[in-house]
């Protein structure tokens, strides 16, 4: 299947674009502004839902197939001021505090000023402390160092920080002469740039479509239920297109495109699963099927919402989840290589 450089050059540059606006869960109104613009270029229609997914109809009659992915993102909020003006930490979504130690960010206040700051420990310097290797990381060791000449709970209040203001990691966005992409957040902004080449495809009219095809983009997913409402009325199937899980004695690797069979949601549709085997199998497509135990993705919250859908998993794989994220361009292009493949061919 060829689809040409171009449409794979389009995806890694929407991955680049979106990895670098700033969208922790709760705080995504920059990255829905960004989707509408793009999508409204190529001559789509999309919507927002009222909480904040994006959706934009492809085309195509029949059946209704919805592929979702995620453009909310880990993250943090301002948990507390600190008597030293420094601010306590509670998290968005799940990893390890030394997931973010050391790290550049940015305060979100809610009057729309913006600060820069560094995430530390509590006791940084090897040099006056003997526990900066052995300190236990959490949100009481963990803090964020605000930019400014603060000395004291009231100076960072003066500035307008306060509870509840969310706190963006600076995603530090590469792309190697190699083809790798590296940055925060590729989970899932890799795959949402994916659908936003799958779009331009279909407008291009390269993909004839043999179903109705909506695209969704949730804002919830790293807490748990972004897709539990606003999907499109007569969807019967959905794919998550997320990321996949590269480690232990999974097969996926950043170079292929993941077809995950089980996740700590129990299985996924029989029918669906090996539709999407069977066509990289047609395609000779470089993939993988595999199970994440400790994995769970947009469509799961669908099904829990309640909604009568057949459900799927596909991503490209990612290194280092929820960390500093690593994935190639043979990821991307076998992942998108396999959607394209899927909406133009007649489900049997």
């Amino acid at each position: 299947m060829k689809l040409g450089n171009e449409y794979l050059d389009y995806a890694v540059e929407q991955i680049v674009n979106l990895c670098r606006i700033p969208s922790p869960t709760g705080f995504t109104g920059e990255v829905q502004q960004y989707l509408v613009r793009e999508l409204e270029r190529m001559g789509y229609r999309p919507e927002v839902t009222h909480k904040g997914s994006v959706l934009v109809d492809l085309g195509g009659e029949g059946d209704a197939l919805a592929l979702a992915a995620h453009v909310d993102t880990l993250g943090a909020m301002v948990r507390a001021v600190k008597a030293n003006g420094r601010l306590r930490l509670t998290k968005i979504g799940g990893y390890p505090e030394n997931n973010i130690e050391g790290e550049n960010c940015t305060i979100h206040t809610r009057s729309g000023k913006t600060f820069s700051g560094t995430i530390q420990l509590t006791e940084p310097s090897i040099h006056v402390s003997e526990n900066t290797g052995t300190l236990k990381r959490d949100d009481s060791t963990v803090e964020v160092i605000v930019d400014e000449k603060v000395e004291k709970r009231e100076d960072t209040l003066a500035l307008g920080i306060r509870t509840g203001d969310f706190i963006s990691f600076d995603p530090r966005t590469v792309v190697t002469s190699s083809g790798f992409i590296k940055s925060r957040h590729l989970d899932d902004k890799a795959s949402a740039g994916i659908l936003m080449a799958l779009a331009r495809l279909v407008r291009d009219g390269k993909i004839k479509l043999a179903r109705k095809v909506w695209l969704v983009f949730t804002t919830y997913e790293e807490v748990g239920h972004g897709g539990a409402a606003g999907i499109p009325e007569g969807i019967v199937e959905m794919i998550s297109i997320d990321m996949g899980a590269v480690g232990d004695d999974l097969e996926t690797n950043e170079y292929k495109v993941s077809i995950c069979a089980k996740d700590s949601g129990g299985p996924y549709d029989y029918q669906v699963t090996t539709r999407l085997i069977n066509l990289a199998e047609k395609h000779k497509l470089n993939y993988a099927v595999d199970i994440y135990p400790r994995y769970g993705s947009d469509v799961n919250a669908t099904l829990s919402a309640g909604y009568d859908i057949r459900h799927g998993l596909i991503g490209p794989g990612v290194y280092a989840s929820h960390g500093y994220e690593r994935t190639h361009r043979d990821g991307i292009e076998n992942t998108l290589k396999l959607l394209a493949g899927y909406v133009s061919s007649v489900q049997v």
